[in-house]
């Protein structure tokens, strides 16, 4: 027989609220409550009967309540195979009764850890009992029922009086499934507290921790389905906050990433437009309107449905310009109110505030099929002291530093990557081609295209080193300057004397920054 009455219940949950309805509909089936001190205290307080554990178990909880629900006659009930001869004779003759539901939640290690840094306190709310009872639970689902979550609350009262007062084996199996996510969940946030306390980045065992925040519209592409998740210890809220606009999907988190990351990488006024993962063009200057501007021109046609990322405030008359166009999201530090009417008339634009966000992580995780990678993140972009200028003509100060922005896109662009910028300011984006060559031509063509003056002084980076100098011949030809690179190629001399031919001045990195 898959339904099982509930005649027993043990109850013991830190957030009480909800509790009312729960009980309503136990005492409904006459079902008989245990319950913890704290529980118990509010479950007489709403003016429903139950037995304190203590009282129940004849032990009197001890270790400042470290050790109450941990007991034989606890964990018996919950255990015992109901269809097992030999198992029903011990729980006889020991005088154990069956425990049938299970309602828990754990102690809050999460909002603890926001709250202090005292290691004592957080220890002390590393829940023990807890999970015990609820992976026990979860184990037995076949004559177990097991809450975790006070959302379920409302599924398991239908499920009630749809059964009058039994459980069917679907229902216990799903709560189970559900049970062993959150043990998982609870423990791997502390190994993961463990670990970032140590600083331990590559542990024997990784665990990845997740609280889905939300279903999105769709994955990848509309035929997949998609959610996002929360790994963040201190954290349940993303803090990006939507201010207008309809319901983001997997590409859109995608590319806001994208571009908190670059931003990331920015202490000064700057504007990042991405598509498709890559950004089309990047614009460090003190005025945000023109960071905008010069952002845009890099590459006008990719921008078409992109997404404009800010680290400024928009006002009202960067709005009016950034409305001129067609933009499926902005983020920025603040909107005005004024900004937000402006742009509030284009129908499906989305508008969000990053001014709390705040990376925190110190590595990146890519998952496939059944393994995943981890790796620091490239925080890096180059050494001052370890750059070697290797060609007749040597860099000014300036220059170094207009090679540094170019350089520290090119983190940010998918391999094979070229940039070319002027100032401070992309003219150019090679990404994503198999041949460096190719990403030279890309990068040119878009310069050549969508810049209305030739620029003197043009800066090329490249993300790794030039297998042959042809690359390097072609950034030459369209005006390059300057090239900054890692260096490293057999054929570094055959690069070099095109450069110096053509009296154009080159750097080398000594480091790499391939992005797949």
């Amino acid at each position: 027989m898959n339904k099982k009455k509930i005649k027993n219940a043990l109850i013991s949950v830190s957030d009480k609220s909800n509790l009312k309805i729960l009980l309503t509909v136990l005492k409904k089936f006459d079902v008989n409550i245990i319950s913890s001190g704290g529980t118990s205290a509010e479950i007489n307080r709403l003016g429903f009967k139950c037995q304190e554990v203590s009282k129940y178990t004849k032990f009197k909880e001890m270790l400042d309540g470290r050790v109450k629900t941990l007991h034989p006659k606890i964990h018996a009930g919950i255990l015992n195979n109901r269809l097992d001869k030999k198992h029903q004779r011990e729980m006889r003759k020991k005088n154990f009764e069956d425990i049938d539901l299970i309602v828990v939640d754990f102690y809050p290690f999460q909002k603890t850890i926001k709250k202090t840094k005292n290691p004592k306190k957080i220890i002390e709310n590393i829940d023990i009992g807890g999970p015990t009872m609820v992976r026990a639970a979860a184990k037995n689902f076949q004559h177990v029922s097991i809450i975790t979550n006070k959302k379920d609350y409302g599924i398991f009262i239908n499920e009630m009086n749809n059964n009058k007062g039994f459980t069917s084996l679907k229902f216990r199996e799903e709560m189970a499934s559900k049970a062993f996510g959150l043990t998982a969940y609870y423990d791997s946030m502390i190994a993961n507290w463990f670990n970032q306390k140590l600083n331990i980045i590559f542990p024997e065992n990784k665990t990845i921790f997740g609280k889905k925040i939300k279903e999105l519209r769709y994955g990848e592409n509309p035929h997949q389905n998609s959610s996002i998740y929360i790994n963040d210890l201190y954290s349940e809220d993303l803090k990006l906050k939507k201010i207008r606009g309809k319901e983001l999907s997997y590409n859109n988190y995608n590319d806001i990433f994208t571009g908190l990351e670059i931003l990331s990488s920015f202490k000064k006024t700057v504007t990042v437009i991405i598509k498709h993962s890559n950004p089309s063009g990047v614009s460090q200057n003190k005025s945000g309107l023109k960071s905008f501007q010069e952002a845009y021109k890099c590459d006008p046609v990719s921008a078409f449905g992109g997404i404009v990322c800010c680290n400024f405030v928009i006002n009202e008359k960067i709005a009016k310009e950034m409305s001129k166009i067609f933009f499926e999201i902005i983020l920025a530090k603040s909107f005005t109110r004024e900004a937000i009417k402006v742009l509030s008339k284009k129908k499906n634009l989305i508008l969000i505030d990053i001014s709390k966000f705040k990376y925190k992580k110190s590595y990146q995780i890519k998952t496939f099929d059944g393994s995943f990678l981890l790796q620091e993140k490239n925080k890096k972009i180059f050494e001052k002291n370890k750059l070697s200028f290797v060609t007749k003509q040597k860099p000014s100060k300036s220059e170094i530093e207009y090679a540094k922005f170019a350089f520290n896109v090119c983190k940010f662009v998918k391999s094979n990557s070229i940039v070319i910028s002027n100032n401070f300011t992309t003219v150019g984006i090679g990404a994503g081609q198999p041949s460096r060559l190719d990403s030279c031509k890309i990068a040119v063509d878009k310069y050549k295209k969508f810049q209305s003056k030739k620029v003197k002084k043009l800066i090329a980076a490249s993300d790794a080193f030039f297998p042959f100098p042809d690359g390097v011949q072609k950034l030459i030809n369209a005006g390059v300057k300057l090239i900054i690179q890692p260096g490293g190629s057999k054929r570094d001399a055959d690069a070099i004397r095109v450069a110096n031919k053509a009296k154009v001045k080159m750097i080398f990195t000594k480091i790499r920054h391939f992005n797949h």
